[in-house]
C-alpha cells in the first residue's frame, strides 16, 4: 500500500519539544514536495509545514521540516509545544505541484497515512 508511516507522537507537558518523523512506503519522495498537517478534534486538517523537493520550508517558527530524500523520510521537529498543537499529525506528498509547497489545502495532497497522535496536556 502506497502511503506514509508516521511516528514519534506522544503526550508532552506544554513547553517541551518533540520529532515527528514519517517514511515513504512504496514510492519516492525526492520529486515532490512534502507537507505535515495536523488534524485537531473536530477540526478540518491543517497544514503545519512544508518543505519543497529542494529542501526549502515553508512555515517555520515552531515548526522545523526536513527531508531525507536518501531514506525516503520527513521529520517535523515541534518546539515549545502548545496545548493548542494536540492532533493527529499527519505528512503527505503532492505530486501535482512540480516540488514546490503551493498548496495549504490537503487536497492535492496524496499517500496519506494513519497518523500519529500528539497530545500536549499538563
Amino acid at each position: 500500500q502506497l502511503q506514509f508511516v508516521e511516528s514519534g507522537g506522544r503526550l508532552v507537558q506544554p513547553g517541551e519539544s518533540l520529532r515527528l518523523s514519517c517514511v515513504a512506503s512504496g514510492f519516492r519522495v525526492i520529486y515532490d514536495a512534502i507537507g505535515w498537517f495536523r488534524q485537531a478534534p473536530g477540526k478540518e486538517r491543517q497544514l503545519v509545514s512544508c518543505i519543497t523537493s529542494g529542501g526549502k520550508s515553508k512555515i517555520g517558527g515552531r515548526f522545523i521540516i526536513s527531508r531525507d530524500n536518501q531514506k525516503n523520510t520527513a521529520t517535523l521537529q515541534i518546539n515549545n509545544l502548545e496545548p493548542e498543537d494536540t492532533g493527529v499529525y499527519y505528512c503527505a506528498q503532492d505530486t501535482t505541484s512540480g516540488g514546490n509547497c503551493r498548496s495549504d489545502d490537503p487536497s492535492p495532497y496524496s499517500y496519506w497515512g494513519q497518523g500519529t497522535q500528539v497530545t500536549v496536556s499538563s
